[in-house]
């Protein structure tokens, strides 16, 4: 019955996607040589072209070895979900994923993927090699991963050395209250304290989330039941969106922002402070100097409620999947296999700034740079992982969605107060049943 829930808030979107994505792999399962694959990647660096340039010389290599053709597309993360949805539905898409972590209970409700039991992790290297807490978020409890981990990551602050110094700031924010009071002093003549990615639905549901944890709420409780509409989720989505409505340190157009406009606006110094994932490479890749930023954990609540938890990031990562319907399930293995080995991890990780998700690739010196030590010590002892239940793509979907409304109203000058967040949220749980 959840399943059925879940996909058909998508179906009518799911189906005319159905139609203008698919296109999968070819051939028969037998051997390797001369097979094509198709790989949707999601938006890691700066831009859909800088992925593109990032992945292509490693799937060459890939073929070289194999023989095994992957025909690559990155797509935003503001499409990603919907035409992962798509193609589940319709049966019909690539051959293999990139899947946000948080999403990996929810599609694998639909029955689409291919589920990674002993067997198949042995395929593509093993169970034992995988970082434990990383393969956790690969699947719904007591069932196998429907994923295998491929980058492993942590929401920090990144802030800008210069604008702080200049505004006689000496170290970051560890409060929200502090970093209010921070980005009032950082806005003004055309720049502004903080970057929010406000019309990107899985971005507003990550802090969502993270904000819960801290005001004491829950998206749901211990039965899957969803708790949008409680007091505690009003208080963290205010607490987000009054960035931009009430304290007015965030830029009214980032209310449009969906494909990592945010974090240019940080590298080109239009904005002072960011809440990121891995942000590095990105902004290395816009020519934003290593040493003109710094990176801190993301801040707390300065006097938590009762029922307060000291989290201040989901367990962020991105998985790799393949769909059932693949015609090159050999191929597909492989692929994922070579993406997860230790000279790719190493390569990939390295370049997109993430950690490895495999045990054999993290001794490599640039896992021990400033920004990974504070990425690894949030996933060490901050981090919670998003519920792994079926309905929690949809709610990144519906809460997402509401909170782009939200910072749209934000935006435009109408007052975003307890009851209209309330009320938005009590939509969004409406529409789960």
């Amino acid at each position: 019955m959840s399943t059925r829930r879940h996909l058909g808030i998508f179906a009518a979107a799911v189906l005319a996607a159905a139609s203008l994505t698919a296109c999968g792999g070819s051939g028969d399962d037998s051997g390797g040589s001369g097979k094509t694959l198709t790989y949707w990647a999601s938006n890691q660096g700066a831009s859909l072209e800088a992925d593109k340039t990032i992945l292509q010389p490693e799937l060459d290599k890939f073929e070289k070895q194999t023989g095994i053709k992957v025909n690559v597309e990155v797509v935003p993360w503001s499409d990603l979900l919907n035409r992962l949805l798509a193609a589940a539905t319709s049966g019909q898409g690539p051959d293999v994923v990139n899947i946000g972590n948080t999403w990996s209970a929810s599609l694998q409700a639909t029955g689409a993927l291919v589920e990674f039991d002993d067997a198949t992790l042995q395929a593509v290297g093993g169970k034992d090699r995988i970082v434990p807490a990383a393969l956790a978020a690969a699947g719904a409890p007591g069932k196998p991963p429907a994923a295998v981990p491929l980058y492993s990551m942590a929401y920090s602050l990144y802030y800008n050395k210069k604008a702080f110094a200049d505004a006689g700031i000496t170290a970051p924010p560890t409060t929200w209250e502090q970093l209010v009071e921070y980005g009032k002093k950082l806005t003004g003549g055309g720049k502004w304290g903080l970057a929010i990615e406000g019309a990107n639905p899985s971005e507003n549901a990550h802090h969502a989330f993270t904000f819960s944890q801290q005001y004491g709420g829950e998206w749901f409780d211990s039965s899957g039941k969803p708790t949008f509409d409680t007091p505690q989720n009003v208080s963290a989505i205010k607490r987000y969106i009054d960035f931009m409505a009430v304290d007015k340190i965030t830029n009214p157009a980032n209310a449009e922002y969906a494909q990592n406009q945010s974090v240019s606006d940080f590298a080109n110094g239009k904005a002072a402070m960011l809440l990121w994932q891995a942000a590095g490479s990105n902004l290395k890749s816009q020519n934003m100097a290593a040493d003109a930023y710094g990176i801190a954990p993301v801040p707390f609540l300065a006097s938590p409620p009762a029922g307060g938890k000291k989290v201040n990031s989901m367990v962020a990562g991105i998985n790799m999947a393949i769909f059932k319907h693949t015609k090159n399930r050999d191929a597909a293995l492989s692929f994922v296999k070579f993406m997860t080995s230790d000279e790719e991890q190493t390569l990939l990780n390295k370049t997109y700034g993430s950690l490895p998700a495999v045990k054999t690739a993290g001794s490599d010196p640039a896992f021990t740079a400033p920004e990974q030590k504070v990425i690894q010590e949030t996933l060490s002892t901050t981090a919670a992982p998003l519920p792994q239940v079926p309905d929690e793509s949809t709610f990144e979907t519906l809460v997402g969605t509401a909170m782009k409304e939200l910072f749209a109203d934000a935006a435009s000058g109408k007052p975003v107060t307890e009851e209209s967040v309330k009320k938005k949220l009590t939509d969004a749980q409406q529409k789960m049943r």
